[in-house]
């Protein structure tokens, strides 16, 4: 082949990457769209669908037959056909979920376990995943799978250098997985896959520079994004927000002596002051918000004033456009959103506050498992016909 050939084929492995990417996140477009916002030219965003068509990537519908202007273009949409699985594995329970292109979630379970060994996750999805796809994904078309690890995650190869509250301490479970399921296997940070997933398709896709934070049974996790690209650091360890100092500007509201944010904002504590058993999200959220004067509520106030705080810091060292908060973050937000908001940008300087929002995880309890099947589709993204 001559070089110049070789240049053609490289441009359009480009332009299909970058017109599967942009419906993938963007959603749904007309091809007219899609020429406008490539800068390609219409025919060439009609032959390039077209080999996203003959692919199975996306499929091409009728535009809305009530808008009658000019000559409509088909729809371009993403294909609910091909999929890719997302795996969130915590201290009590696993998470597996099948994700189509464009982020809707088709299938989700959640496997009550103890404090899982990487054995058992893997036993427990490839049992999951092969009863979808002999079932629900029979017809399906499946990627890959990323796998959101609530600990430090080498971003070189997926190796879980030390996961705490799953005691999982260099541990390898992308090759017992790749192994079981015979597809392409990521690893990622929790926190930092929930980052991705609300930059993309949750309350921060209209921002670039976000600072996300995730409360879950483990613990606290986060994300940074600053000009639209996720920060991970030389190791691909950033974001552990849980482990700084906690900012505990009262010594009666400190609990753990010595201990680090994720010590003293908690969610076991939380559940303990409410005397629930072991609550979701929604009914611990319930509970909360009834709660009047007892002890669940002051318990709440405190780990506000914690928070806030923390939050303040990072609006000075950052200045982000949005912060966002997940899991049970988001519900001591929620149960006043005002005064949680005006007490966190009290906390900061005036000019890094400005213009600041501070938002629920929209993706709510899909927020993970989105986030680990958008890096399982990649390499798809990165070279569709590859």
């Amino acid at each position: 082949m001559n070089q110049r050939a070789t240049t053609v084929e490289g441009v359009r492995r480009t332009n299909l990457a970058e017109v599967l990417r942009l419906v993938h996140h963007a959603g749904p477009r007309s091809r007219a769209v899609i020429t406008g916002e490539t800068g390609l030219n219409r025919s060439t965003v009609s032959d390039l669908v077209g080999r996203l068509v003959e692919a199975g990537l996306v499929e091409e519908h009728e535009p809305d037959p009530t808008r009658r202007v000019g000559r409509p273009s088909p729809v371009v949409v993403p294909s609910p056909d091909v999929v890719a699985i997302g795996v969130n594995p915590e201290i009590d329970a696993v998470e597996i979920g099948a994700v189509s292109l464009g982020g809707a979630v088709r299938e989700r379970v959640r496997i009550p376990v103890e404090q899982p060994e990487v054995a058992d996750v893997v036993e427990i999805v490839a049992g999951v995943v092969g009863g979808w796809r002999d079932g629900a994904l029979r017809e399906c078309r499946l990627e890959g799978v990323g796998v959101a690890v609530p600990g430090l995650v080498r971003a070189s190869d997926g190796l879980v250098r030390f996961a705490p509250h799953l005691l999982w301490r260099d541990a390898d479970i992308a090759g017992p997985l790749r192994a079981a399921l015979g597809v392409a296997v990521v690893v990622g940070n929790d926190a930092s896959f929930g980052a991705r997933a609300e930059r993309l398709f949750g309350a921060a896709r209209e921002h670039e520079d976000v600072v996300y934070l995730n409360g879950g049974a483990s613990g606290i996790g986060g994300g940074l994004i600053l000009h639209g690209t996720l920060i991970g650091g030389v190791g691909g360890y950033a974001g552990e927000w849980g482990q700084t100092a906690a900012s505990v500007a009262d010594a009666a509201d400190r609990r753990a002596e010595g201990g680090v944010l994720e010590d003293e904002v908690n969610r076991a504590r939380l559940v303990q002051a409410t005397g629930l058993g072991a609550p979701d999200d929604e009914e611990l959220r319930a509970t909360l918000a009834g709660s009047g004067a007892t002890a669940a509520a002051a318990e709440v106030a405190r780990q506000r004033r914690i928070l806030t705080a923390t939050l303040g810091n990072a609006v000075n060292v950052l200045n982000p456009a949005m912060i966002v908060l997940g899991g049970f973050l988001a519900i001591l937000r929620d149960l006043d959103p005002e005064a949680f908001d005006d007490e966190v940008r009290r906390r900061a300087l005036a000019p890094s506050a400005e213009g600041l929002q501070i938002s629920a995880a929209a993706l709510g309890a899909d927020r993970l498992l989105i986030g680990a099947a958008d890096a399982a589709f990649e390499r798809l993204l990165a070279d569709p016909l590859g």
